[in-house]
């Protein structure tokens, strides 16, 4: 059974539709990336599985509990942090801590204590809120997160703001979290580059709709990409196009299986094409994203 597991999402407001029958399924201990440009329904789709956005059709399971007919009971094993996290700026960080366990169960102290050092803030937990950088509140609300001991940890573009030495640190954090616990993380975010190196598997949305969904692993798969620098480039991948090459965006080229490289780089030279560059390169999430999106 799926840890999480999406079914048939739809959402429309006025009348523009946000999510159109979005499915997808979270294993246990897996990493899921959400990814899509602002208004794609990565937002709605984690507001409706914590229970605070209404679908008009389609229902979100976790640990086989349906958010949607038994929202406490589904969202007992999970944790959060959705949308900007907010707390009483003039409250230290434990007495925020300590305030808002207590709304899903009694506070404990030992575990918290825990958790602060985990998150790097046992020096400034006494501090007042609204002394704490950008970095330290969002090391905060993932504490307030972590709190309820969860299974699941749902993050609304969690990284958002941070420096590249608080992206490293909420990177290795998260692969620790499921070295450790087993624990499935669900996160969107722009960070392609980090979701890659995070992720086993994504889903892409656009308008709304699911265009993608698969394994991190799969993203380079079979086809051979290049990267070209040719001048005149518009004769060169004519004459490219023309041997069953295919432009992913200008500079980068897919050829197919049959062609030998080589024999294209001295047909262009034939053809008086300059060839700078013609090197292999591997598939990133980034090149199927951008093929996706536009």
């Amino acid at each position: 059974m799926a840890m999480l597991d999406v079914k048939n999402l739809c959402k429309q407001f006025g009348k523009k539709p946000a999510l159109e029958d979005v499915s997808f399924q979270v294993g246990e201990g897996q990493i899921y990336g959400l990814l899509g440009h602002n208004g794609a329904g990565k937002s709605t789709t984690l507001g409706i599985i914590l229970g605070m956005v209404e679908p008009d059709r389609g229902e979100a399971f976790i640990d086989g509990v349906s958010v949607q007919k038994k929202r406490a009971t589904a969202l007992r094993s999970v944790g959060s942090i959705f949308e900007s996290p907010c707390f009483y700026e003039y409250l230290s960080g434990w007495e925020n801590l300590h305030i808002l366990s207590n709304y899903s169960g009694p506070f404990d102290k030992k575990a918290t204590e825990e958790i602060v050092g985990r998150v790097g803030l046992t020096d400034r937990i006494g501090s007042k809120v609204r002394t704490y950088s950008h970095g330290m509140r969002q090391r905060l609300a993932l504490a307030q997160a972590l709190l309820p001991m969860p299974k699941v940890l749902l993050l609304d573009e969690p990284t958002d703001g941070l420096d590249p030495e608080g992206i490293k640190w909420f990177r290795d954090f998260i692969l620790g979290l499921r070295k450790e616990r087993g624990m499935t993380v669900v996160f969107n975010s722009h960070l392609l580059a980090e979701v890659e190196q995070m992720c086993d598997r994504v889903a892409i949305l656009k308008g709304g709709k699911r265009v993608f969904e698969g394994k991190i692993s799969s993203v380079a798969g079979d086809e051979r990409i290049y990267e070209v620098d040719l001048d005149p480039w518009e004769d060169g991948m004519h004459f490219l196009e023309l041997q069953g090459c295919r432009m992913i965006r200008e500079g980068r080229i897919s050829i197919p299986p049959e062609a030998d490289p080589a024999i294209l780089v001295a047909a262009l030279v034939g053809v008086r094409v300059r060839v700078v560059a013609f090197s292999p390169i591997r598939r990133s999430l980034e090149d199927l994203y951008l093929e996706i999106t536009r």
